[in-house]
């Protein structure tokens, strides 16, 4: 390739950051990379990534489950502000009622560190827990779920997208396939969500 000129084509791998410094409380690391949790409910993990389709971005915020995997609510959102964060958080809520004593964790991005976001977890009973600074690992079950993702759905698939409104459908086609049809060999060979009625069995 060198002799004939050519280059090969280079991804751009920069990886969206909400980190805007501190500018609310930072909560302490309670998962310190122990991901796995023995039942639903126990273990929360949260971030943003952003999917850019010839320039005009997306962003999506999903909620996962340590227990399966699971993804429990997301947004999908043309901008990434507190709105997002809140739908999300409200989709989660109305599906689980008692969720006194579990553990939510994600990085220190501006979201996590917002007032109301944190006030609506203490209400709610949940301990909060952030991701060291500068160390995307401590939060690794999101980066593997979207690593996933991409690599199934997107990544040298933009073609397939005309608009940016085609993408946000795939993605939601997407995470419904990913929760009740892709089987995992560590879930016995079963989906998130059959992993977890038969567990609730």
């Amino acid at each position: 390739m060198v002799k004939l000129g050519l280059k090969p084509l280079k991804r751009n791998n920069r990886k969206y950051s909400s980190y805007k410094g501190t500018i609310g409380k930072v909560a302490d690391n309670l998962i310190e990379r122990d991901f796995n949790a023995d039942k639903p409910n126990q273990k929360w993990y949260t971030d943003v990534t952003e999917f850019n389709l010839r320039g005009e971005k997306c962003y999506l915020s999903p909620i996962l489950d340590g227990f399966n995997g699971e993804v429990i609510s997301y947004n999908v959102s043309k901008s990434p502000n507190l709105e997002q964060i809140n739908d999300m958080l409200n989709k989660a809520f109305d599906k689980n009622n008692n969720l006194d004593g579990l553990i939510f964790h994600s990085d220190q991005g501006w979201q996590y560190q917002h007032a109301s976001y944190q006030q609506r977890l203490k209400n709610k009973g949940i301990k909060q827990s952030m991701s060291r600074k500068g160390n995307s690992m401590d939060n690794g079950l999101m980066e593997n779920f979207f690593g996933i993702l991409k690599t199934e759905m997107f990544y040298d698939q933009e073609d397939k997208y005309e608009t940016l409104d085609d993408l946000i459908n795939a993605i939601k086609n997407y995470i419904y396939y990913y929760n009740h049809d892709r089987i995992k060999e560590k879930l016995k060979g079963l989906s998130p969500v059959n992993y977890r009625l038969q567990s609730s069995n």
